[in-house]
């Protein structure tokens, strides 16, 4: 959410290079696979599949991931990788988002850096397989030969260890598995093997960021030994008041509802949702925090919340919130009202540190769970990132936090989803979905480690925004977050010109291999050639201003009009944003909704109500934030 600001954050201290870099034979990783399984007693596919469910068989140039592991297996040192970070969260918002009271900016508390006899098990595999396979810990980071028979080390110890032979059936392995995912209780690590298995019945062919295709071989009949997580000796989580589908793994973790002086009051509101409210949204944050830091910030009464955080290891999820009630995580009370949060460990600023597998695949379950249970509809304009919701009034938009940032990858998420973004339109369609290739499309960001500075290459969802059709043109503006009007910039945390994956706009104009969308209130052209499309055509609803308007007025709360307000109840400002939707501008149409506002402004909740009014409002992508327009100052058609 970028408000859990980091206290700690993962970055290589190494910049040696991926034994991958440079020609390669293309089946190499291929072969170092069976090698390593055949060394070490492991049968060949169980061993391609924990390396996919950890890394999709990328070795991210040797960089480590969020929770300090590296290469295919994810083979952590978080003790090499753990460094002091910055705050990366690039703003001062109120997570909150509600002036009825003072604001909660959620300042962190101090939360010293653990040393490493402190660090779990899970965080030291690294160790463990270098004192295994006899192989140098800095080979075991660098190599991507070594690490997998590092990884292949740790999957025959706890077979060994287990007190079961190294089998050639795969179905024997389910227990050694479940060990290899780090997790401490069952749930989890059973959880983690049961998608192991699953990898290995419908099999998978991948090229992995070096070039490789790697292949597992479907093995549809395995029926693997479930019942052996029960003697690993794992704890059993607390599930308590969780609401989580059953495919993933969830433990109760609460925030605090506390009082503690001055009318002030943490770190979340009661409320009533669905029956108050809808829950329209699911906003994906990333942490900023490791996982320990993460769960003592959201324990904090005086910080701030959000309904789960998700570890990035092994994918075990911790519930915070019960989804009726109303976390303080957006920055945006109207979001936050109407919205599930949703935090995972990573961090923006540090792309090379990686997300996995794992996580990635429980997010997108409990998203679904999600999108079923509250009838969100799974598409870019209802999963939204931190990123893309919107400053209130004027005042906040600078503030306003920018994770999960342009390295989230919005289009695996969504296959994982079920709804990958496909073209829906032909060639001369008035609206694109945002697609580029997110592996091999790499535009240079600045800023991730200091100011100015390139960050490492990195595969990124997002697109850049030119003035004109010229790589060599000036980015667009964006003149809520310079109102002086200066260019926007490539830094990794300004999104005055920037599209992502998923994201919906209406064509302005096609000019050879570039294309121009309106973008806040302008034009703003993409580079997206027919041979290496950024973007795949797509149909939709557009507004437009009405008739006889030559602008109007775009909000970052959708609240409703003054007389819908009773008595005791403060009248919240319809305050417009500095950007004009201009007259023969077109912009995609989310949501209808009715204004509305929740108030909760005091810990008893015995006066807290929903305001609801008679205008409405169409929910619009505007920038790379979404906005909102009155209804009634608009015009809707099919582009």
């Amino acid at each position: 959410m970028g408000a859990v600001a980091s206290a700690a954050l993962l970055f290589p201290l190494l910049a040696a290079p991926s034994a991958t870099a440079g020609p390669v034979e293309p089946e190499a990783l291929q072969k170092q696979f069976a090698t390593a399984a055949a060394r070490r007693g492991v049968p060949q596919s169980v061993l391609l599949a924990v390396s996919y469910l950890q890394s999709r068989w990328d070795a991210h140039g040797g960089a480590p991931s969020v929770t300090g592991g590296y290469g295919p297996m994810h083979l952590t040192d978080a003790v090499t990788a753990l460094a002091e970070a910055p705050h990366h969260s690039h703003g001062e918002e109120d997570a909150r988002g509600d002036e009825s009271r003072a604001p909660r900016i959620g300042a962190e508390p101090e939360i010293a850096l653990p040393t490493a006899a402190e660090l779990p098990a899970r965080l030291k595999t690294l160790d463990r397989a270098a004192e295994l396979s006899g192989i140098p810990a800095e080979e075991l980071r660098t190599s991507t030969a070594a690490n997998i028979e590092g990884g292949a080390a740790l999957l025959a110890a706890a077979q060994r260890e287990s007190g079961r032979p190294l089998s050639a059936d795969p179905a024997d392995w389910y227990g050694a598995v479940a060990r290899y995912s780090g997790a401490d209780d069952k749930a989890t690590a059973a959880t983690f093997a049961n998608d192991v298995y699953d990898l290995i019945r419908t099999g998978e062919t991948r090229t992995t960021d070096s070039g490789q295709v790697v292949t597992l071989a479907a093995d549809a009949d395995i029926a693997p030994a479930t019942g052996q997580v029960e003697s690993l000796g794992l704890r059993t989580a607390d599930a308590g008041r969780t609401e989580c589908p059953r495919t993933v793994a969830c433990e109760w973790i609460p925030a605090p509802y506390e009082e503690f002086g001055d009318g002030d009051y943490g770190n979340h509101d009661k409320g009533d949702r669905p029956e108050s409210q809808d829950i329209d949204y699911i906003i994906v944050h990333d942490t900023e925090a490791t996982w320990d830091v993460t769960l003592k910030l959201v324990q904090d009464p005086t910080y701030v919340s959000w309904q789960y955080s998700l570890r990035s290891s092994d994918g075990h999820i911790a519930q915070h919130l019960p989804l009726k009630d109303v976390g303080w995580h957006a920055g945006n009370w109207f979001m936050n009202a109407k919205s599930v949060g949703l935090e995972h460990e990573g961090f923006l600023t540090a792309p090379d540190s990686w997300y996995t597998e794992a996580m990635y695949r429980t997010s997108a379950r409990l998203v679904r769970y999600l999108a079923q249970r509250y009838d969100i509809p799974l598409d870019r304009q209802h999963v939204l990132g931190h990123d893309n919701v919107p400053g209130t009034v004027t005042s906040t938009i600078r503030g306003m936090h920018t994770d999960p940032g342009p390295y989230w990858d919005w289009a695996h998420y969504f296959q994982l989803l079920g709804r990958p973004f496909t073209p829906s339109a032909g060639p001369e369609a008035g609206v694109v979905t945002i697609r580029p290739d997110y592996d091999t499309h790499r535009p240079v960001y600045t800023g991730c480690t200091k100011a100015g500075e390139a960050c490492a290459p990195h595969g990124s969802g997002a697109v850049r925004l030119h003035s004109e059709p010229s790589a060599e043109a000036p980015l667009v503006k964006d003149i809520g977050l310079r109102p002086g009007g200066q260019d926007s910039t490539t830094g990794v945390n300004d999104t005055g010109a920037r599209a992502s994956t998923g994201q919906q706009y209406a064509v302005a104009e096609r000019r050879g291999d570039w294309t121009a969308i309106w973008y806040l209130g302008q034009k703003a052209w993409f580079h997206n050639p027919k041979a290496r499309p950024t973007a795949v055509n797509a149909r939709g609803l557009v507004l437009t201003p009405k008739d006889g308007a030559a602008q109007i007025p775009v909000y970052g709360r959708a609240y409703p009009e003054a007389s819908a307000y009773p008595a005791g109840v403060p009248v919240q400002a319809v305050s417009p944003l500095p950007y004009r939707l201009l007259a023969g501008q077109r912009y995609v149409v989310g949501d209808r909704t009715p204004g509305e506002y929740y108030f909760a402004p005091v810990f008893d909740t015995t006066g807290h109500m929903v305001v609801r009014g008679q205008e409405e409002y169409h929910q619009i992508q505007f920038g790379h934030r979404i906005a909102f327009v009155k209804a009634a100052d608009v015009r809707v058609s099919r582009a």
